[in-house]
């Protein structure tokens, strides 16, 4: 292990520690967190991926992801508003999700406050992305905060316009997912 708290991986990359895991997290790692992303579904998906992962693994979620594509309508927020008693019953029997009837009903009631907002979802969201400015990178996985005031005043927004399942850690975990922040630590390869 590095000092920073990078590990080696068997391809003599360092990454986060998180990342030099099984190869769903590596993968996950290398190709998709800490990269920028744009697009109103894209983020509906990434924004009620994080709300099923609430209290479970990162890897459960990833894991399942296609699964969750395929319930969901690909994250279509407009298709997703639209779900009904029949699409419930459907999803809380799809055992290739997590079978939660509080986050399915999250997910709904979010694709319907997504539809009403009165700007694009990816606008809102990327509002709260801070300023990189003079920002030091973590050194080790003590450094990455849980929640930092833009998460919280993400959360207490989307709160405001309806979403559930949005807390302020959720919502750095959006931002870490999604590019609004780069927390890859100083010595993993993808440190930019």
């Amino acid at each position: 292990m590095a000092e920073s708290g990078a590990v080696i991986g068997a391809d003599g990359r360092a990454r986060c520690p998180w990342g030099a895991g099984p190869a769903d997290y590596t993968r996950y790692h290398d190709e998709e967190w800490g990269v920028r992303l744009h697009g109103d579904q894209a983020l509906f998906e990434r924004i009620t991926l994080e709300s099923f992962q609430s209290g479970l693994s990162w890897l459960t979620i990833l894991r399942k992801r296609d699964a969750f594509r395929e319930a969901f309508a690909g994250f279509d927020p407009a298709r997703v508003a639209r779900f009904d008693e029949t699409d419930r019953a459907r999803l809380l029997a799809d055992a290739g999700i997590v079978r939660n009837r509080a986050k399915i009903d999250a997910a709904i009631r979010n694709a319907r406050a997504a539809l009403d907002l009165d700007r694009p979802l990816d606008e809102l969201l990327w509002s709260f992305a801070p300023d990189h400015g003079d920002r030091k990178r973590p050194r080790a996985l003590a450094d990455v905060p849980a929640t930092t005031p833009e998460s919280t005043a993400m959360a207490k927004e989307l709160k405001r316009r309806g979403f559930v399942f949005v807390g302020p850690t959720t919502c750095y975990a959006l931002m870490q997912a999604t590019g609004m922040v780069d927390d890859h630590l100083a010595d993993c390869w993808r440190a930019c």
